[in-house]
């Protein structure tokens, strides 16, 4: 090789070399000092509901660990999640975006719609799994089954006949029930209302058999006697409803959680990554937030590392394609 450009591949090695060096420091002062601007986490949903809630929550503890800064909850709702997931995958991994991730958007909606303008499986940086809200099969009190076998006995000789609410085609009311269906053996048909509260009303009224809700909005009904509780929807057991067994104790293998966690921009840098990792740990564990969490919304806090929650989003998007395709479930926009 020529020793002129032999000599220029030196100086540009050598050029790349001090880039990188330099830009390490940098990036490590920059994740130190985020953040210095107040930080922005957008919900999928309208406000009120459990989503924006935990988000409030968070935001509520936020700011005296943060330099200051405010976390701002934005409300983003449409699309199943989806439309406020697309905007902030194109938002820079820079920290200050942020998403309140979901089953929906985040594991479910590239296996309903093919025109979904972001890929879950790249657009986005794990953070950290937020907390679990607990999920409770409610059933209309004048249906005679004591408990979840016998109402899964009764579909079985009776496919079609018995029906469920939920908020919508593609919505986790709707995937959970449908993949109860599935695991069950069972066709219970799905009715669609505009939203949760409608939906708990349709079992109270007696419109709809059966409905999934989160243990916090639907326990003053159970203790009032409106609705019963047939099954909890996660493995383990709810601490507000003790007599309440999983589903998984009469359909084997059967463990849904309603997870929610946050999510960042791709590419963000790992320093900064650990940074905001921490300063959540730090919020979940803090006296008001947990409480609010544990108590009011009757959620698990969870937390942990980024790789924990990475994990666990990569064994929901291998789960939910199945269920989508087994309920013949599709949405295109």
């Amino acid at each position: 090789m020529p020793f002129a450009k032999l000599a220029r591949r030196s100086l540009i090695g050598a050029a790349l070399a001090v880039a990188a060096f330099a830009a390490g420091p940098a990036f490590a002062q920059s994740a130190a000092q985020w953040p210095d601007r107040p930080v922005k986490l957008v919900v999928p949903v309208g406000a009120g509901g459990a989503a924006d809630t935990l988000a409030r929550n968070l935001s509520n503890g936020f700011q005296p660990l943060a330099n200051g800064q405010p976390l701002i909850v934005e409300n983003r709702p449409g699309g199943g999640g989806t439309l406020a997931a697309a905007a902030v995958a194109r938002e820079k991994p820079d920290g200050y975006t942020l998403f309140l991730a979901e089953v929906g958007a985040n594991a479910v909606a590239h296996a309903m719609n093919t025109k979904l303008p972001y890929d879950p499986h790249t657009a986005f940086t794990p953070i950290i799994h937020v907390a679990n809200l607990p999920v409770v099969l409610l059933m209309k009190p004048t249906l005679p089954y004591k408990n979840l076998a016998e109402f899964i006995a009764a579909a079985k000789q009776q496919p079609g006949k018995f029906n469920y609410a939920s908020a919508g085609i593609g919505n986790w009311t709707h995937l959970f029930v449908a993949y109860l269906n599935a695991q069950a053996g069972i066709d219970v048909v799905n009715v669609v209302y505009r939203s949760g509260a409608e939906m708990t009303t349709s079992v109270i009224r007696g419109d709809t058999d059966i409905a999934p809700v989160t243990v916090s909005t639907s326990l003053s009904h159970v203790r009032e006697g409106k609705v019963r509780a047939l099954a909890g929807f996660s493995s383990k057991p709810m601490p507000q409803l003790p007599d309440t067994p999983p589903a998984g104790q009469t359909v084997r293998g059967f463990d849904v959680s309603l997870w929610h966690g946050i999510v960042a921009p791709a590419g963000m840098d790992p320093a900064l990554v650990a940074r905001i990792n921490g300063m959540f740990n730090q919020v979940l564990k803090s006296a008001a937030v947990n409480s609010a969490i544990t108590g009011a919304q009757a959620s698990e806090v969870v937390g942990g590392s980024a790789q924990q929650f990475d994990a666990l989003i990569k064994d929901e998007l291998k789960r939910w394609p199945q269920v989508v395709k087994d309920a013949g479930i599709k949405i295109e926009q």
